[in-house]
């Protein structure tokens, strides 16, 4: 059974509401008793740009290793190979589901984590089907994302459930979504694909991603039973820690490297500090 790795836990704070001292305290509990050795072992890498290759794919496999992320997060099409790179590692094969719009059949995502998790994936990421989330069938919300959970437990593969919370229009749909996923049996509510774009006034594309307050909510309305994931716009080290104090346990990100370069520095400061 593959384990939620980078499972550092909060305690009875889930009911708590959105408040300031709230936050607050969610914060110092997190800072002074769970914060992890390093934020880099809880960074699943993203390969999953149209354009990547398999050769970067073996570049990031390589990075990886050695710098001890806890997956690599990669297109389907490239689960086999992941797999055999990382074989022998700590690191995990990832991949996604629905990627990256939700919009597919749930009979099509359950058939994409069969195969996924037969070619040897040990935790898949699934986008939920937002046109349905924007008009509340929450019927057929739920049943998509549990009908993925199920297939991916009886694998022993956890599930990580994508929001794509840069779309959605109000926290009041983020908050259901909490609940389902809970309800569901996923490991980790997840904000975003890191492709998810906004349309400005002028017509340029604006990319979204995940944002403390976010951040914030969702660790706020699941339980210590379900892990949170920050990804999308995590570029730099300072980055990745905030999103860690304020309750993420993982960090889907591309910009691995320059976040290993941040923390190592930032560990060599306080060393000669302290």
């Amino acid at each position: 059974m593959a384990s939620a790795r980078g499972g550092h836990r909060f305690n009875s704070i889930s009911s708590l509401p959105i408040g300031e001292s709230n936050c607050q305290f969610l914060l110092l509990q997190f800072t002074i008793t769970l914060m992890p050795s390093s934020v880099v072992s809880l960074i699943d890498h993203a390969v999953l740009s149209p354009t990547q290759t398999d050769i970067d794919l073996r570049d990031a496999c390589e990075m990886c290793i050695e710098v001890g992320t806890a997956s690599v997060c990669v297109k389907p099409s490239m689960v086999v190979l992941a797999s055999e790179l990382l074989a022998g590692s700590a690191v995990v094969p990832s991949t996604v589901i629905g990627f990256p719009h939700g919009g597919t059949t749930t009979g099509a995502k359950v058939r994409e984590t069969e195969i996924a998790c037969r070619e040897g994936a040990r935790e898949v990421d699934m986008v939920v089907n937002l046109g349905r989330v924007m008009q509340q069938d929450w019927a057929y919300v739920e049943s998509d994302i549990r009908s993925v959970i199920d297939v991916a437990r009886a694998a022993g593969v956890i599930t990580k459930v994508i929001f794509e919370t840069g779309l959605l229009p109000n926290d009041g749909l983020k908050i259901r979504l909490c609940e389902i996923c809970e309800s569901a049996g996923a490991a980790f509510v997840k904000t975003s694909t890191g492709f998810g774009y906004l349309k400005a006034a002028d017509g340029t594309l604006q990319a979204t991603g995940a944002t403390e307050h976010d951040i914030q909510l969702m660790r706020a309305h699941v339980s210590e039973r379900v892990q949170v994931k920050a990804s999308g716009g995590i570029r730099n080290y300072a980055d990745a820690l905030r999103f860690v104090e304020l309750g993420a346990t993982r960090l889907g990100t591309s910009g691995t490297l320059a976040i290993t370069h941040g923390e190592q520095g930032q560990h060599a400061e306080n060393t000669g500090a302290y």
